[in-house]
């Protein structure tokens, strides 16, 4: 049965003040710069095979800043390299931020950005079409399966247009995190069927399997501080489970017994613990590196 509820991605200025809250709260972007810093140099090293210039596709860059600082490592293993930059992201609002970050960026002359309004379906439909075949020597998608009707499929697309030596790059929440149990419960209430709202490392990995692909996994420690969805009539704890349960006003709009029973469900040791008077959720990720199909 689909949700009655409203999907937060309904509006886009509310999941953007929702989300970058969620940001200010958790340790999500340091884990990632821990990853980044500490094992994708590893990963990217051999990307591109000695070629010139190596073609970068980012599915759902957001504001670019995560982006630039993979570009960074990218340069460090391929420092006369230039880099030719294909961000895929529907929002016109995330775009404007990734520009706006560029223009205070220096020393980015040797990458060239190209910019696709492009939800990844559209971005596949669009190639497929015009019978396009670039091949990508890093792809990434970072905390973006969640918006696509199939992500099998996707992952599957994107990975074919991998070139000798190329990287997928994954990063989602992880089947043991809170994000997880949560949905686990929860998920006829809560996900929209439109797309894969609930989708887990723990699922797309099940699906790699399935067809016998190969993947390595690493993974990325991340908690979120959540104490302010318990004080009624918080507004930011209301934005932050609009953003845990991605559903819009959740707060206003959902049923008493729904509410009740998710706010019960967040304070749950297999969701979160409490320590020094902060209720601090589990927001572990974990990323996937996928090589070329064979």
């Amino acid at each position: 049965m689909a949700s009655p509820l409203r999907s937060l991605v309904e509006d886009d200025e509310r999941y953007l003040k929702s989300f970058q809250l969620f940001l200010e709260r958790s340790s999500e972007h340091q884990c990632m710069h821990d990853f980044i810093q500490g094992i994708l140099p590893g990963e990217l090293a051999s990307v591109g095979d000695g070629k010139a210039e190596l073609n970068v596709f980012g599915v759902g860059s957001g504001s670019g800043d995560i982006d630039l600082e993979m570009f960074s490592q990218l340069r460090q293993k391929h420092p006369s390299v230039t880099v030719d930059n294909q961000v895929i992201e529907p929002s016109s609002q995330q775009i404007h931020n990734y520009k706006v970050l560029l223009s205070k960026t220096p020393d980015l002359d040797y990458i060239k950005f190209t910019w696709n309004k492009n939800t990844a379906a559209e971005f596949e439909q669009h190639w497929k079409e015009n019978k396009m075949s670039k091949k990508a020597d890093f792809i990434h998608m970072i905390q973006m399966l969640y918006y696509v009707k199939d992500p099998d499929a996707t992952v599957r697309f994107f990975q074919s247009l991998l070139d000798k030596n190329g990287k997928l790059l994954i990063i989602l929440v992880s089947g043991r995190s809170g994000w997880g149990k949560l949905w686990r419960k929860y998920r006829r209430q809560l996900c929209n069927t439109e797309i894969s709202q609930c989708v887990t490392t723990r699922d797309i990995k099940s699906g790699l399997e399935s067809q016998g692909v190969a993947y390595r996994s690493y993974a990325l420690p991340s908690h979120l501080d959540i104490s302010e969805c318990f004080v009624e009539g918080s507004e930011k704890g209301e934005l932050l489970l609009d953003f845990l349960t991605e559903v819009l006003d959740f707060s206003r709009t959902a049923p008493a017994e729904l509410k009740a029973g998710v706010l019960e469900m967040l304070r749950q040791p297999d969701c979160s613990v409490e320590t020094d008077g902060k209720i601090i959720f589990n927001n572990s990720l974990e990323a996937l590196v996928l090589d070329p199909l064979p």
